[in-house]
């Protein structure tokens, strides 16, 4: 996901508190709650809304909408109140609400123009005002509120509660969004990491056939725990010690490849082997310091550091020129995905402060350092 999706999303965020709370004081002045005392409207119409809002932000669905249609009622206080899609009803709360045909019927107009309609019905029958739902400029629902007198205070009110579960249902669809840029992001990293690993290892392993065959069984054995889990299905999130096992299987076959050409040292405190880190974030820095350290020393040293854990994977090799490494990082097509990979979805799932730190330059080696918070993100892909 761009960085002005990030933004977007921050933004929205935002602006959906300051939504809730006008949204509060404009329910509270027309609603009245029996038993309330002066004041308490404002707390109880910004409590209902929270109520309301954890369903509406999984997006518009039978199920969502049937856990938020009760909340929205009490909000607007009208006899029933029904929530649709473009083609069906999905939830309906109250009994002045008409059988399905009837409600399409009267949302039909909202639907094709996107502009609140007001729908007077014959005396004893409750009349509506149908508000439509909107996401990203498209209209993908309607609300439906019925009330046997609908007053010009009941419009007004209706369209904004309309305009505020917009808002959550906009939030929903930048959370899956994201999710599905970070999925993305891991395929294409799967992606660079099989091709030349994978002929390289087979064709390793395939030299030690005839002079070594135990040792070639050892390797094979090592690629299919490798791949295995590099190839599972994506869980976005693993532990540190399942990343270092990865890297373990990686080394293994690497040095194989290399010989003594190849030299590493992996130093962690044992605390941190459990923290949850987002998958394939390490072995790709591990694989960037075999690229640029042949031949020499690629050590890993994770410490403990309060609430994160600090990672840094060094080379002692022929470095890199800055220039280039922010071509990479900025770049896919200039083969840095890996790196560039692991830097986007750390920023998208811990913020900006987290992305790669890395130190380098032509003949001095390369450093690259990251921090991760102990604490699994709330807001993290599923």
């Amino acid at each position: 996901m761009s960085a002005a999706v990030w933004v977007t999303l921050c933004g929205v965020s935002a602006l959906s508190v300051l939504a809730g709370a006008l949204l509060g004081y404009a329910l509270a002045r027309r609603t009245r709650w029996p038993g309330t005392l002066p004041g308490e409207e404002m707390f109880l119409a910004l409590h209902v809304a929270g109520q309301a809002a954890p369903s509406l932000r999984a997006g518009l669905t039978r199920d969502s909408a049937r856990r938020a249609v009760r909340h929205v009622r009490t909000l607007l206080g009208t006899s029933g109140l029904v929530v649709t899609s473009r083609d069906r009803v999905l939830a309906r709360d109250g009994e002045a609400v008409p059988d399905d045909e009837a409600v399409l019927a009267e949302v039909g107009g909202v639907l094709m123009d996107g502009r609140p309609h007001v729908a007077a019905h014959a005396a004893g029958e409750a009349s509506a005002v149908v508000v439509p739902l909107t996401v990203d400029g498209r209209v993908v629902g309607a609300i439906g509120a019925y009330h046997a007198v609908v007053t010009a205070s009941l419009v007004r009110t209706a369209t904004e509660v309309g305009r505020w579960v917009s808002g959550q249902l906009e939030l929903a669809e930048l959370d899956s969004s994201r999710r599905r840029a970070l999925e993305a992001e891991t395929r294409a990293l799967r992606a660079q990491i099989s091709p030349h690993f994978v002929y390289n290892s087979l064709t390793t392993i395939a030299s030690f056939v005839r002079t070594d065959p135990e040792r070639a069984r050892e390797l094979l054995l090592d690629f299919a725990d490798f791949t295995r889990y590099a190839l599972r299905r994506a869980r976005d999130f693993t532990t540190l010690a399942d990343e270092l096992s990865c890297v373990d299987r990686y080394l293994l076959l690497e040095r194989a490849r290399f010989g003594d050409r190849l030299r590493f040292r992996v130093q962690v405190a044992p605390e941190v082997l459990r923290v949850p880190v987002p998958f394939l974030c390490l072995q790709p820095l591990v694989e960037n310091a075999i690229k640029h350290g042949m031949p020499g020393e690629v050590r890993v040293v994770i410490k403990d550091a309060g609430p994160e854990a600090h990672i840094c994977v060094e080379d002692d090799g022929i470095g890199m020129d800055p220039e280039h490494l922010r071509a990479v990082l900025g770049d896919e097509s200039k083969g840095g995905i890996g790196l560039s990979n692991v830097d986007m979805r750390m920023r998208h799932i811990y913020g900006q402060d987290y992305g790669l730190v890395v130190d380098t330059a032509p003949g001095a080696g390369t450093r690259i350092r990251l921090r991760v918070p102990k604490v699994r993100p709330r807001l993290s892909p599923v």
